[in-house]
């Protein structure tokens, strides 16, 4: 005889999902509740009696100090630049990855893997020797007559190393999305009199959308909490968030103001991404119904 399983109790497969909900629980959720609660509480110094009591003096202090906007506005066209910067190299670079042969792309995945074999610091150093006064890059434009261009300590210097540094997480899911649309589609299309450039606009680029929304959340946001490249190459008056909030946390010792300038940039940043999945995925889900339309017209 046997017995039936009680609807209460989770299925097995969901119990593989417990360590890492634990792991993340412990590493990520405990420190972002703390941030939080610090953040809306006052500070009672040691030694003193009382108790913290709930404010929102700091998160009213972000939006009066005359810093803190300027920097998430700064942190946030900075973001923007990088995202675009890396769709326009990443999206022809995906693409030739999906029409060469399969020697010429293992050549083309290892060199987009390269940056992830290198230590992040190396290559900033790297970036520093190359954008520094008298480095290549300056010699290179002194060819132009542009050797007077100054890139090391300014927001385009910084922008130019993130977005080589971020450019592999734009290529991968643009490559996992362009190689799965059949290019039958665009011979159809060429058959029945459309244009090469109208083609790929009406076809082929609906179609890969799902992967540019994708590239696009995964380079934004990690723009948005670069810390390294801007420490070193960038300048403290063109500073980040990133470096912002290393600033409140070790030189300040500001915990509080730290927290609720850190509990901001994470909702803004959800909301972003929330929204750009929805754009993405629902384009994703009509290319998706597109392809399938056609394919059943054959």
């Amino acid at each position: 005889m046997t017995t039936s399983r009680p609807r209460w109790l989770p299925r097995p497969g969901w119990l593989l999902i417990v360590p890492a909900a634990l792991l993340l629980g412990g590493t990520l959720g405990m420190p972002l509740w703390q941030s939080f609660w610090r953040s809306v509480h006052t500070v009672v110094p040691v030694g003193e009696p009382g108790t913290a009591q709930l404010t929102l003096e700091h998160y009213r202090a972000l939006f009066t100090d005359g810093v803190t906007l300027r920097v998430l506005a700064r942190t946030g066209k900075a973001a923007a630049i990088v995202t675009v910067v890396a769709l326009l190299l990443g999206y022809p670079y995906a693409y030739l990855m999906t029409r060469v042969g399969a020697r010429a792309r293992s050549v083309l995945v290892v060199l987009v893997l390269m940056p992830f074999w290198t230590s992040a610091l190396a290559r900033n150093f790297g970036w520093l020797v190359l954008l520094y006064d008298g480095g290549l890059v300056q010699r290179f434009l002194g060819l132009f007559g542009l050797g007077d261009v100054v890139l090391y300590g300014t927001a385009t210097g910084v922008t130019l190393a993130m977005s080589q540094v971020l450019l592999p997480y734009m290529v991968l899911p643009l490559y996992s999305s362009l190689g799965g649309i059949d290019r039958r589609l665009l011979l159809a299309a060429r058959s029945l009199g459309s244009p090469p450039l109208v083609a790929f606009w009406k076809v082929y680029w609906p179609l890969s959308r799902g992967g540019v929304a994708a590239g696009m959340i995964l380079v934004f946001t990690l723009a948005c909490g670069f810390y390294v490249t801007p420490a070193l190459i960038g300048s403290p008056r063109e500073s980040l968030v990133a470096q912002l909030l290393g600033q409140r946390t070790t030189q300040l010792l500001d915990f509080a103001g730290a927290g609720a300038l850190g509990t901001l940039v994470l909702v803004v940043t959800l909301v972003l991404v929330a929204w750009a999945n929805r754009v993405g995925g629902s384009m994703a889900t009509i290319g998706a119904g597109f392809a399938g339309q056609t394919r059943s017209a054959r």
